[in-house]
């Protein structure tokens, strides 16, 4: 999320909560959807059954746990210390191929 917050600002010039909130939208679809993903695959070691199964819905527990954190981490957190610690980008310059270099400017 934070390096599709750079590029934002970088190319379309946006401030530091304009591109976090651009970025925000942009990744929520494949964030949610990673995690749902990881959790259904979770879910036959929450309901097993027989010998082993109780070390088995305990570690379904914790992994599941863990995802659900680090992605309210994500889509809460990391946008909120973005505001603050990322820098401002200036916008890259536009390249224009019908301007002329400068005179002694040394082209490779």
């Amino acid at each position: 999320m934070c390096e599709v917050a750079k590029e934002e600002q970088l190319n379309h010039g946006k401030s530091r909560i304009e591109a976090i909130t651009e970025a925000a939208k942009v990744r929520l679809r494949p964030i949610l959807m990673t995690t749902a993903a990881m959790i259904a695959g979770l879910i036959p070691l929450l309901y097993a059954t027989g010998a082993g199964a109780v070390s088995r819905f305990s570690i379904g527990i914790v992994i599941v746990s863990g995802l659900a954190v680090g992605t309210l981490f994500t889509l809460f957190v990391l946008p909120v210390i973005y505001s603050y610690v990322a820098s401002e980008h200036k916008p890259l310059p536009e390249f224009d191929e019908n301007i002329k270099p400068i005179e002694g400017e040394i082209n490779h």
